[in-house]
């Protein structure tokens, strides 16, 4: 049985949500249909010619890809130009495409944490926090007989995250009172008489993003006709997620040591480099893709090295006169991505016993020559 395209991507937005998403950024179904059963999945760094030829040759017809294919507005499309060709093809061979960019930049175990793991960076937080979770308390009023099976239903739907410690809740003992009418099926109690009822209310915090599928949860769960249950908004605020991650090495090193790792790590056989090839690093910070003009939020932060792609000339002149080092081993450097999602989706579909392939594009979309 293959997968129905909306059930990949739903795979998709548990590692990287699209609410994580800078605001300019256009990520999401960027061109054709979900409505489908997905014979085969190519995840890819950067769409053009050469990988939607691989995604034929392979039999799929959806691809994931990091790099959008419509960042503006279009106001037509001819088929006589390069990118009009690419989308005549794709529609042709029915081949949708969808897009994970900043999103999968800041997600927890996305982009910017496959670059720090590659780089032997530990326990990196990001370098500019860009989202906060908003938080809810959730209240709801249980018989005593379904608590556990609320309780539990709530919890295993994600709510009840306060820092590092998950499950968390308080459960009051109390009495609810209710008078079944006309046209109601009440689980307690009888039609016309007051109904007093031995329950647990049970309190908890709830992300936004998460706030429907929780309450939803609930609602499955609780064994009650009209449930009574309460949502308040909260200024407490929940989990921050940036860009770029920042933190200490295994071991300090010098800067040339640390360039070999980042070529290594990263698999790139060149970097351009600014800084004195002698000088220690201790902390060091990697941010995918264009993120040179954050090199004050890593030196804020501490870092000593600043690894991310596209350094402009003028910023590495203006960041070695503020005192900490760059490496630039392209953007494309992105590519680790490719191999991560695939086998993410890969898991995700064998776990619900899926027959849809999942492929790493093996296209080198570098569009640069190093001589």
């Amino acid at each position: 049985m293959f997968a129905k395209g909306q059930t990949v991507i739903g795979y998709m937005e548990q590692l990287a949500p699209k609410h994580l998403a800078e605001e300019w950024d256009n990520v999401g179904l960027q061109l054709g249909s979900l409505q489908k059963e997905i014979t085969g999945v190519l995840v890819a760094l950067d769409v053009n010619d050469a990988v939607v030829d691989e995604a034929i040759a392979q039999g799929c017809n959806l691809i994931v890809a990091h790099h959008a294919i419509i960042f503006r507005p279009i106001k037509g499309i001819q088929t006589d130009t390069p990118m009009g060709k690419l989308y005549e093809k794709l529609i042709k061979h029915d081949i949708a495409v969808y897009i994970s960019h900043t999103n999968l930049d800041v997600a927890e175990g996305g982009m910017n944490d496959w670059m720090a793991e590659a780089l032997g960076i530990l326990e990196g937080a990001p370098i500019k926090d860009i989202h906060t979770e908003q938080l809810s308390k959730l209240v709801v009023f249980v018989p005593k007989d379904h608590h556990q099976k609320v309780l539990d239903a709530i919890l295993n739907a994600g709510a009840g995250w306060i820092g590092n410690y998950s499950h968390c809740s308080f459960n009051i003992e109390g009495y609810g009172t209710f008078i079944p009418r006309e046209g109601s099926d009440p689980y307690l109690g009888e039609k016309g008489k007051l109904e007093r009822a031995e329950e647990i209310r049970i309190e908890t915090i709830v992300p936004q993003p998460i706030r429907n599928k929780v309450v939803q949860a609930m609602l499955k769960a609780h064994p009650y006709e009209e449930v009574a249950y309460d949502l308040y908004s909260m200024d407490l605020k929940g989990r921050s997620f940036g860009l770029g991650r920042v933190g200490k090495l295994k071991e300090p090193t010098t800067l040339g040591q640390f360039i070999e790792k980042v070529k290594s790590g990263l698999q790139v056989d060149h970097v351009r480099v600014v800084g004195d090839l002698n000088r220690p690093i201790r902390k060091a910070a990697v941010l995918g893709g264009s993120g040179a003009k954050y090199y004050n939020s890593a030196i804020f932060k501490g870092a000593d090295v600043l690894v991310t792609g596209d350094i402009d000339y003028h910023t590495a002149q203006d960041a070695f006169l503020a005192g900490i080092t760059l490496i630039d081993p392209g953007h494309n450097a992105e590519k680790i991505m490719k191999v991560k999602v695939a086998e993410w989706i890969a898991a995700k579909l064998n776990e619900h016993k899926y027959e849809t392939a999942v492929h790493a594009s093996k296209v080198n979309t570098e569009p640069f020559v190093f001589l």
